[in-house]
């Protein structure tokens, strides 16, 4: 179990600053979050007691405070208090909602209380972070942590709580859920695409065919087969579909490099991606060439000769 305290503030470092997310906690907080440390050490239990002006800092604001430099034993100020960094932490990444969880800065938790966040009650924390022994023990530890705070809280049977109990295993089903419906949702787009491209392609092979009638029938006359016809124009929509899928991976590639440099969004294309999306483009240009193909190869040569 760790108690919890965060604000917003600006850490400064000679000329450099950085607006970061300040958490006051204990040592646990670490081991329960499963935070790995990547130099340096993490604050001690001792430190956490006595108030100690140390902090551990996330990848993100130490990049941006100290570039290529090494932060460990430097003195930075949050609040316009001189603070040790002693470590800091392996990037961990964003969380499911997009956050940073590396733009942020642990400090004990009595040096956030007394020292940064100046809070009069001793005892006052703004969360609780609890980890489960395993996934099983997580509705129980629930249950009983809704138990203990009500009790200590004085609250009633019939009084509502005045607490909020948030599970991180709920908060990620529903995240992945939003997720799900996400791709759902491009897929459909996505599906929809294919099927007024493949049309298109048809189309265009059906007037190219009726135009060419004239051409197929010359073509019948002078010994080519039925199949030889209808592996042209099969050809011909394969070839359009393959040149459409082309085009397509250059300029989605070029899109997500443009949104990453001026937006800074990490975009990432991957090369399964790209042989599923040139898969897909291949056998639109089959299916939907096929008809077109297997009507032309179906033309009456004396009739195909007659015809202007």
């Amino acid at each position: 179990m760790a108690p919890e305290i965060y604000s917003r503030s600006q850490l400064v470092y000679g000329n450099m600053n950085w607006s970061t997310l300040i958490t006051g906690s204990t040592p646990s907080i670490f081991d329960i979050r499963e935070w790995r440390l990547e130099n340096g050490r993490l604050f001690l239990e001792s430190e956490a007691k006595i108030g100690a002006k140390v902090v551990v800092l996330g990848a993100t604001v130490a990049k941006n405070l100290f570039g290529e430099e090494d932060p460990i034993g430097k003195t930075i100020r949050i609040r316009n208090v001189p603070m040790e960094v002693v470590g800091t932490l392996a990037p961990k990444g964003q969380t499911p909602f997009g956050q940073d969880q590396d733009d942020t800065a642990f400090v004990p938790f009595n040096t956030a209380q007394l020292r940064l966040f100046r809070r009069s009650v001793a005892n006052s924390v703004q969360r609780i972070t609890v980890s489960a022994l395993d996934s099983n023990s997580v509705s129980e530890g629930e249950r009983e942590i809704k138990a203990i705070l009500r009790q200590r809280h004085r609250i009633s049977e019939r009084d509502p709580d005045d607490f909020d109990v948030r599970n991180m295993a709920e908060m990620l089903d529903a995240a992945a859920q939003s997720t799900k419906v996400m791709s759902l949702l491009l897929g459909a787009v996505a599906s929809v695409s294919l099927l007024v491209g493949g049309i298109g392609i048809m189309n265009i092979m059906l007037v190219s065919v009726t135009e060419r009638t004239r051409e197929i029938g010359i073509r019948m006359a002078i010994g080519a087969k039925a199949s030889d016809i209808r592996t042209q124009f099969l050809m011909e929509a394969l070839l359009l579909s393959i040149s459409g899928g082309i085009t397509g991976i250059i300029l989605g590639t070029s899109a997500s490099k443009i949104i990453t440099g001026f937006l800074g969004w990490a975009t990432v294309v991957s090369t399964g991606s790209v042989v599923l999306a040139f898969g897909f483009s291949v056998l639109v240009g089959i299916f939907f060439g096929f008809y077109p193909a297997w009507k032309a190869s179906l033309l009456n040569p004396i009739e195909a000769l007659r015809y202007e």
